[in-house]
């Protein structure tokens, strides 16, 4: 059994892949602020929600409970009282529903030891990555993960924080940590931040184990690079050299999947239903001066209803922008008279991230109308949520990996890896 705490939660990829792969485990907690992000969260991995049963019935109430929490409605800033009173009580009764089936702890900056389960086996942080990514240069966050950058990437700082206050406080550290971020970390400019990163945890008594994948290399035809760290808590059976030459031995950098992903089996080219075409039409922008830059300078990858490429380019937050990922051209079958290709639609970037289809339609479906033409999960929340996650296939075989590690405790230090595939 994984016990396994996730912050920075987002829409739960982690939660997503332990689902996919052969191994007990138990959500013990999340932190996520993004109340769109713990809403898809919750009706994703945990089903719908009954509201007619909440306990909290009045808009006082539930106004009282939620400005105990710092919650964000863009992920970015944090939302005032009155931005909260003036959303539906039926909205406010799903975001506190969303924090309690997900005993959601909400803000990483103030979360403490004593609040964590006992007994984590693995703790997963992948903090925001939009002040070291290129794009994040380009629109002048220069901070990258220094602690003194007070940016969304310096969040990193506040996994110190939690771990000092598990030293400090005496309560068992977990047993595993895993990070994902850009692969620019490792850059020179991030990179001697990133070492006293790995420095404060080996401090700690962790063995890192750092390395760059590419999701095309695991099922699935994007090509997002990716880099994560597995930095192992040396007890039990678990020395340094056994985790050295586990890691040795088992290097995740060469595997190749034996399926060979199909970018038609990610697209939805068939206009017929009705759903597809809905949100085709949705993705199509008008043909304008700025959109003739994008139909000209990115990949196609289909046209009309045939595919012509093979992998999209790496999902971003938003996909009406140059460069994005890929487009799909209208010739012989457009579907609106104003546009003449369309952009990956939120549907197809879930399913590019390894998501299933169906916990997209639940998410759909069970989305919320705030105002008579809005709904509260719109097309650019889908969108954002997708580009901020991890490729679930990717965490398969990591957590594959840790809960391998993890039994070796058991074991005393034997092992035989038997989980990849």
């Amino acid at each position: 059994m994984l016990n396994v705490v996730e912050t920075f939660s987002g829409i739960g990829a982690q939660v997503e892949a332990l689902k996919n792969i052969d191994v007990d485990y138990k959500i013990g907690a999340t932190v996520e602020w993004d109340i769109g992000a713990m809403y898809a969260y919750d009706i994703m991995h945990n089903g719908k929600q009954f509201l007619e049963d909440y306990r909290l019935n009045s808009k006082d109430a539930l106004l009282s409970e939620l400005s105990k929490f710092n919650l964000s409605g863009n992920g970015k800033d944090p939302l005032t009282y009155e931005s909260l009173r003036h959303l539906p009580s039926v909205l406010l009764k799903a975001i506190h529903t969303s924090i309690e089936r997900s005993n959601n702890k909400v803000d990483v900056s103030t979360v403490a030891a004593r609040d964590m389960p006992d007994n984590i086996d693995v703790l997963t942080y992948s903090f925001p990555c939009q002040d070291l990514s290129i794009a994040g240069t380009w629109h002048h966050n220069q901070g990258g993960i220094d602690r003194e950058a007070n940016n969304r990437s310096s969040l990193l700082w506040q996994v110190e924080r939690l771990l000092k206050d598990y030293r400090d406080t005496g309560k068992m550290l977990p047993g595993f940590l895993l990070m994902e971020n850009v692969s620019q970390i490792l850059s020179k400019k991030h990179i001697q931040n990133f070492k006293v990163w790995q420095d404060f945890l080996e401090s700690l008594g962790y063995v890192n184990q750092v390395i760059t994948l590419n999701a095309r290399n695991f099922g699935v035809p994007q090509n997002r690079e990716r880099t994560y760290m597995v930095s192992v808590l040396q007890e039990g059976g678990l020395e340094k050299k056994i985790i050295e030459d586990y890691f040795r031995e088992y290097d995740l950098t060469n595997f190749r999947t034996n399926k060979n992903p199909n970018l038609s089996d990610f697209l939805r080219l068939n206009y017929a239903n009705l759903v597809y075409r809905d949100e085709a039409l949705l993705n199509s922008p008008n043909y304008t001066i700025s959109r003739e830059k994008i139909m000209k300078g990115n990949t196609i990858l289909a046209i009309d209803d045939k595919v012509v490429g093979s992998v999209v380019g790496a999902l971003t937050t938003k996909q009406d922008r140059h460069p994005n990922s890929g487009i799909v051209i209208y010739k012989n079958r457009n579907p609106t008279e104003n546009a003449r290709y369309r952009n990956i639609t939120p549907r197809e970037a879930f399913l590019l991230m390894g998501f299933k289809e169906e916990s997209f339609d639940s998410l759909v479906e069970n989305n919320i109308r705030v105002a008579k033409n809005r709904l509260f999960i719109t097309n650019a929340k889908l969108h954002r949520f997708a580009g901020n996650s991890i490729v679930v296939p990717v965490l398969e075989q990591i957590f594959k990996q840790i809960n391998e590690l993890n039994e070796i405790k058991v074991k005393k230090g034997s092992y035989n890896l038997n989980l990849i595939v």
